[in-house]
C-alpha cells in the first residue's frame, strides 16, 4: 500500500493557491505568441508572488524558452540562467513577489514535470506547479494546482516522487477588477442580466459538470481494470458525493421530483402561450396599422387627382372663354368694315 508521508500531508492541508487574472492573460498570451493553435505543444513559465503558508498568492509570471521532444516528453530543455537573469529583473520592479513555482498549459501532467519540479528546487524549497488550461472549449476552473511530494511504500522499498493535488481559486485585487471589467465592457454587459445569459451561464456549469463526471468515469475504469493504482482519498470523496444523491427508488422522493418538474413545466407553458398571444397582438396590430396607412394613402391620392381634374377642367373653361371673346371680338371687326 503507498501511502503520502504525514509531514507533508500536515504541512500541505489547507493550503490553497490563488491565481490573479493578470496571471491568466500573460500564459494566454505566452502561448498564442508561442504555439500554433494546431499544435499540442506546451509553454513553460515561472509564477511570481508571495507564499503566506496555507495561502499561495500567484500574481505575477513571466515565460521562459522551453523544448519538448513530441515523441519522448522526457526529452527536453530549459534554460535556468534565463530564469535566474529574469527574476533579478522582476527583483528590481517588485521585490515584494518572489519566485513561488512555475506553469505549463498542460492541459494533464507529463511524464517530464516532475524533472522540470526538481529543477525549480534550486530556486525554491517547496515550488507549486501550476496547469492552466488555455483551450478555447475549456469549461470550469482553467487552473490545476499541484505540489511534488514523496511516497513511501510499507514494504521497504524507494520511496516514489509525484504530485499532491490542492485547491485553486481565481481572485482580483480593486485594481486587477477594474482592468477585467474594462477589457470586457464590449463583451458583456454585468449590470444587465437576461434570460439568455442565464441559460447560457447555466448550460456552461452542466457541460463542466459533464467534463468532471467524465474524468471520475475514466478513474473509476482505469482502477478497475487495474492499469492506475486505488487512491483512498479520492474514493472516500466520490462516496461522500455519491451519498449526497436522492434515493430515486423512494416513491416519495420521485413524486417530489415529479410535482417540481410539472410545476417548473406550467411555467414554461403559460410563458409559451402568453408570448404567442402577445405575439398573435402585435401582428393583428400591425395588419391594422399598415391598412390605415394604406387608407390614409388612397384617400390621399383620390383628394389629389380630384384637385387635379378640378384644376384641369378649369383651365379648359377658361380656354374656351377666351377662344369664344377672341371669336365675337372678330366678328365685330369684320362687320364694322363691311358698314364702310
Amino acid at each position: 500500500m503507498v501511502a503520502t508521508t504525514t509531514e507533508q500531508l500536515t504541512a500541505l492541508a489547507g493550503t490553497t493557491v490563488i491565481v490573479h487574472p493578470l496571471v491568466l492573460l500573460s500564459v494566454t498570451d505566452h502561448h498564442a505568441r508561442s504555439v500554433s493553435r494546431e499544435s499540442s505543444k506546451r509553454v513553460v513559465g515561472v509564477l511570481l508572488g508571495q507564499d503566506n503558508g496555507k495561502t499561495i498568492n500567484v500574481a505575477n509570471s513571466f515565460g521562459i524558452p522551453f523544448e519538448e521532444d513530441e515523441k519522448d516528453s522526457k526529452t527536453w530543455f530549459l534554460d535556468h540562467n534565463y530564469i535566474e537573469g529574469m527574476y533579478e529583473m522582476f527583483k528590481k520592479v517588485n521585490a515584494r513577489e518572489r519566485l513561488i513555482g512555475w506553469y505549463h498549459t498542460g492541459p494533464k501532467l507529463r511524464a517530464s514535470d516532475q524533472e522540470i519540479n526538481d529543477l525549480f528546487k534550486r530556486f525554491i524549497a517547496r515550488p507549486v506547479m501550476v496547469i492552466v488550461d488555455v483551450r478555447e472549449q475549456t469549461v470550469g476552473m482553467p487552473t490545476d494546482a499541484y505540489f511534488g511530494v514523496e511516497e513511501i511504500k510499507d514494504d521497504g522499498t524507494e520511496t516514489r516522487k509525484t504530485f499532491l493535488h490542492v485547491p485553486s481559486a481565481i481572485e482580483a485585487e480593486e485594481a486587477e477588477e477594474i482592468g477585467v471589467e474594462h477589457l470586457l465592457r464590449d463583451i458583456k454587459d454585468s449590470t444587465t442580466t437576461t434570460l439568455a445569459t442565464r441559460v447560457s451561464e447555466q448550460l456552461s456549469s452542466l457541460r463542466g459538470l459533464e467534463s468532471r463526471l467524465s474524468d471520475v468515469q475514466k478513474y473509476l475504469v482505469e482502477v478497475a481494470a487495474g492499469s492506475m493504482p486505488v487512491n483512498h482519498q479520492i474514493i472516500y470523496h466520490l462516496q461522500d458525493a455519491l451519498n449526497l444523491l436522492p434515493d430515486l427508488s423512494d416513491p416519495v422522493t420521485t413524486q417530489s421530483f415529479a410535482s417540481s418538474t410539472n410545476d417548473s413545466m406550467l411555467v414554461v407553458y403559460l410563458s409559451s402561450l402568453l408570448r404567442a398571444v402577445i405575439a398573435l397582438h402585435a401582428l393583428v396590430d400591425n395588419k391594422a396599422t399598415i391598412g390605415r396607412a394604406e387608407m390614409e394613402e388612397e384617400e390621399k391620392r383620390e383628394k389629389e387627382a380630384a384637385k387635379t381634374d378640378k384644376d384641369t377642367t378649369g383651365k379648359e373653361k377658361e380656354g374656351a372663354a377666351k377662344q369664344a371673346n377672341g371669336e365675337s371680338s372678330t366678328g365685330k371687326s369684320e362687320g364694322k368694315k363691311t358698314d364702310k
